[in-house]
């Protein structure tokens, strides 16, 4: 007789089933790595852009979001005096997800 035996048969879905779960889970985790990284990049360049921006030294709030581009983004401005008396240090901290997430970006400007 030719053919496989039920054992040989079970064993080949196992492994088979112990495979797939793997590669799966594999998948979804990166997917989730590749969600995070999108967020921080995102997070990076428009804080970037608001510290690029020569309006937001002269403006007085210390708080703001980036509505309506992207509302879930919301920054916090700090600046502080250097032992340089011309010089001055910003810290622009971005966070997202009611602030379980943060990134702060830091700037050295003249007055």
């Amino acid at each position: 007789m030719k053919g496989f035996t039920l054992l040989e048969v079970m064993i080949a879905l196992a492994i088979a089933a112990g495979v797939l779960l793997t590669v799966i889970s594999s998948v979804n985790y990166h997917l989730s790595i590749v969600g995070d990284d999108r967020e921080e990049t995102v997070a990076a360049l428009v804080g970037r852009a608001k510290l690029e921006d020569p309006d937001f030294v002269k403006i007085s709030e210390k708080k703001g979001t980036f509505a309506p581009e992207h509302p879930e983004l919301s920054w916090e401005r700090e600046t502080t005096p250097t032992e340089l008396p011309t010089v001055s240090r910003t810290v622009l901290t971005v966070s997202w997800q009611d602030g379980k997430k943060r990134l702060s970006l830091v700037q050295f400007t003249s007055k």
